[in-house]
């Protein structure tokens, strides 16, 4: 028998802890993702924060399945390093928060930059941040977007495959239907 655990981003409830915490507990929910938090992106948060955010959280019985970070959402010719130094800093709050999971993207193409050019720079910094989180034990999961390079089922399974086994996909049917995708033929796909 499959187990499934029920999760789902709480700041479309409320923007604060306490609301989310409410909108969680009233549609019998013990896991969340968590995204934005009293108006700051969880990934943001220092490792102290952090800490802080378990205590209350354990304190509810809530649990955090995965962080909704917005990691790769960066044009692909802007620089890496920043932010690949703020992505190690989420994986710390992503272990204190024993959170097994951080969702990615792969990089914006809206400024007309060609995908073939920087297809093999798309591939390297996606697999330097999913290698790099493996290592410590969590695991990136790559979500399809508008925009981007993973914009469409045949890029996103070639990033997928070239990271494997340090990268995990998340479909979002809406954003496919955005691109023109069969939804369900991406799902299969991926």
């Amino acid at each position: 028998m499959l187990n499934f655990i029920l999760s789902g981003f709480a700041d479309e409830a409320s923007k604060d802890l306490e609301g989310q915490i409410a909108a969680l507990k009233r549609n019998g929910m013990s896991y969340f993702a968590p995204s934005g938090i009293d108006g700051k992106n969880t990934s943001d948060f220092t490792v102290e924060e952090a800490k802080a955010l378990k205590e209350k959280l354990d304190a509810e019985g809530i649990k955090v399945s995965s962080i909704g970070s917005g990691y790769g959402k960066i044009e692909i010719d802007e620089d890496f390093e920043p932010h690949f130094e703020k992505f190690k800093n989420t994986v710390e709050v992503a272990k204190v928060l024993e959170a097994k999971y951080i969702r990615m993207f792969c990089f914006f193409f809206t400024k007309g930059q060609s995908m073939e050019e920087y297809r093999d720079e798309v591939l390297r910094r996606v697999k330097i941040m999913a290698d790099y989180s493996a290592a410590q034990g969590v695991y990136c999961c790559l979500e399809n977007e508008k925009g981007i390079y993973g914009d469409v089922a045949e890029r996103n399974l070639e990033v997928l495959r070239y990271c494997q086994p340090n990268l995990y996909a998340i479909v979002d049917p809406a954003n496919y239907i955005q691109c023109g995708v069969d939804p369900l033929a991406a799902y299969e796909m991926v």
